[in-house]
């Protein structure tokens, strides 16, 4: 068995002050959605192995925020900024998934953009959670977080439509109940 989570980034200034999109920084809702998201993580394991995350500010905010809240409850798990996840397509991000193999973590979070992370979620989306499924169709907004489990024992084998999702969430669905 193998547990994929995909993690948005959170909410962003509009602009950079440098003007570079990767510059983008998160706002202040978005260090408390990303810090909301961490705290959920912490309280609901298993917790990831393996962190695969964009260098982008506001990717590496939004893990670095997270990690925070959930280090006291969750083994931190290891980390690696990928260059290729920045505006990765569904394709681009399969095969990062993929190449998780080398290490074998059973547990990968992957914290990255829009649409790619969106498209990939409903990608590898097979069955799963009737309401979670209902809700991600519409959006992986930010700060959003979608669970998937692969019936695998390898990473090379994930594929599209033989994932199971257990749980999408967000900060406003976690505001919900």
């Amino acid at each position: 068995m193998r547990r994929l989570m995909l993690l948005r980034h959170a909410k962003t200034e509009a602009d950079s002050p440098s003007g570079q999109d990767q510059d983008r920084r998160l706002d202040d809702r978005g260090r408390r959605d990303a810090a909301e998201m961490g705290d959920w993580i912490g309280r609901h394991p298993p917790f990831p192995d393996l962190a695969l995350v964009s260098p982008a500010v506001r990717a590496t905010q939004t893990w670095e925020i997270a990690r925070e809240a959930m280090q006291d409850r969750a083994k931190q798990p290891a980390v690696e900024f990928l260059p290729e996840l920045y505006g990765a397509e569904v394709a681009q991000l399969l095969a990062i998934v993929r190449m998780a193999s080398a290490t074998d973590p059973k547990r990968v979070l992957l914290v990255g953009h829009n649409p790619g992370m969106h498209e990939l979620a409903l990608a590898l989306t097979g069955s799963g959670d009737e309401a979670s499924r209902k809700a991600l169709n519409h959006n992986l907004p930010t700060a959003g977080l979608a669970i998937l489990d692969f019936a695998i024992d390898d990473w090379n084998e994930v594929s599209f439509r033989r994932g199971k999702l257990v749980l999408f969430t967000s900060p406003k669905l976690l505001k919900q109940g």
